[in-house]
């Protein structure tokens, strides 16, 4: 699909460089950028102290308020030479509901944007991240620190496990994958089985793609002991890949927490941009 309108994610403070990359990405196709300030409010006093201390909560609430208001001018100041269509908004909210409210702002959004401004930001980006996920049916680009990002990739890996959420990612990312030069579906250590891969793994998908004028190359990785995660990183920088395209969270979120996942991993550890649907 078109991307339209793109929301950009921020916490305070922030920094130009994210903003610029996210003006850069909306410029390349046209799009608008809405960009999104959030702070996570402190939670509420509680037990024996909370009088004596709750003045103190509410100046810390009111100064929160302040600055969030402050980086909202600061972002327009940055934004206005450089981008023509775009709005700056804020957001307070209490850490129980962060979710909700995030996402239901990303619904009025074509992507979302996490880029690498959220990394000194750990339960913040984590919000962000499950909030867009989650609550908003839209694709969420994943940016790593210090990488640029594009929706015009040359080279694009498709992380295809033929479950619900890659096929969802595939149909998110369309018109990515039409625009790239080269297109590589890969399958980590697939076997073929009726109902879920086919007798020849990746072919329906390869299929699918190209009746879309997507032209595919269909890569069955070995793991040799590696997790998906490190090999699709591996791939993905030995082949200079622009950006990678996978579902997200196939397991339950607490599952993947706790005992580890591919979209886990992947949110911590990736090379190059993520494009995540779920």
């Amino acid at each position: 699909m078109s991307y339209k309108t793109i929301l950009a994610i921020v916490g305070i403070p922030h920094g130009e460089r994210s903003l610029r990359s996210a003006a850069d990405i909306c410029a390349s196709t046209g799009a608008h950028l809405s960009v999104l300030i959030v702070k996570l409010a402190a939670p509420p006093p509680i037990g024996d102290y909370a009088a004596a201390v709750s003045v103190d909560w509410l100046d810390g609430r009111q100064r929160d308020m302040t600055r969030l208001q402050e980086a909202a001018e600061k972002a327009t100041a940055v934004l206005e030479p450089i981008i023509s269509s775009f709005d700056v908004t804020t957001m307070y909210t209490e850490v129980a509901w962060a979710d909700d409210e995030i996402g239901g702002r990303a619904r009025y959004a074509d992507l979302t944007l996490v880029g690498d401004g959220l990394i000194e930001d750990p339960e913040l980006r984590s919000r962000v991240i499950d909030g867009a996920l989650f609550q908003s049916a839209r694709p969420v680009l994943i940016i790593p620190k210090g990488k640029a990002a594009t929706l015009a990739p040359k080279k694009v890996v498709l992380a295809w496990d033929s479950g619900f959420e890659a096929a969802r990612a595939a149909r998110e990312a369309l018109d990515i994958l039409a625009g790239a030069d080269e297109v590589y579906v890969t399958m980590v250590d697939p076997s073929a089985s009726y109902g879920r891969n086919g007798e020849e793994p990746g072919a329906d998908v390869a299929g699918y793609l190209v009746r879309h004028g997507i032209s595919v190359d269909v890569l069955r990785l070995p793991s040799e002991g590696r997790s998906i995660c490190e090999v699709l990183n591996r791939y993905a920088q030995d082949a200079s890949v622009d950006l990678i395209v996978m579902g997200a969270y196939g397991h339950s979120r607490m599952r993947e927490r706790v005992f580890g996942g591919v979209t886990q991993s992947m949110l911590e550890t990736a090379t190059v941009p993520v494009l995540m649907a779920r």
